[in-house]
């Protein structure tokens, strides 16, 4: 059962420690995403299957909310430059993307859960 509790802390985690990661880029959004899901991880528990779930989670979560920015932006940018039909495939078309990167991303998040979860046990 997923702890969505352990799941809200992992994403605020994230993205706090992504707000500090931007003095080391790379290797600070790398190690965000690893705080981020070891916190998730950790509050769930259960091992390491439980802390993969609920660090992948809150990676997915927070992944998603920038999708949707990044989504947004590029329909409002897309309706300046092309109209109508701009809009519509700028901002589908960023969104897509967005949502593949975030899922690629989330993964870092599990691992840093896969090892919260096995050192709460």
């Amino acid at each position: 059962m997923t702890n969505w509790y352990a799941v809200f802390v992992g994403f605020v985690v994230s993205v706090l420690a992504g707000i500090v990661a931007f003095a080391l880029p790379g290797i600070g959004h790398v190690g965000a995403g690893l705080i981020g899901g070891f916190a998730a991880g950790y509050i769930a528990g259960g091992g390491l299957g439980s802390g993969f779930w609920h660090g992948l989670l809150s990676g997915a979560l927070g992944g998603i909310v920038v999708a949707l920015f990044v989504g947004l932006a590029g329909t409002v940018f897309g309706g300046l430059v092309g109209g109508p039909t701009g809009s519509l495939f700028g901002g589908m078309g960023l969104f897509l993307i967005a949502i593949f990167v975030a899922f690629l991303l989330a993964l870092n998040n599990a691992i840093g859960g896969a090892i919260g979860g096995v050192l709460k046990g």
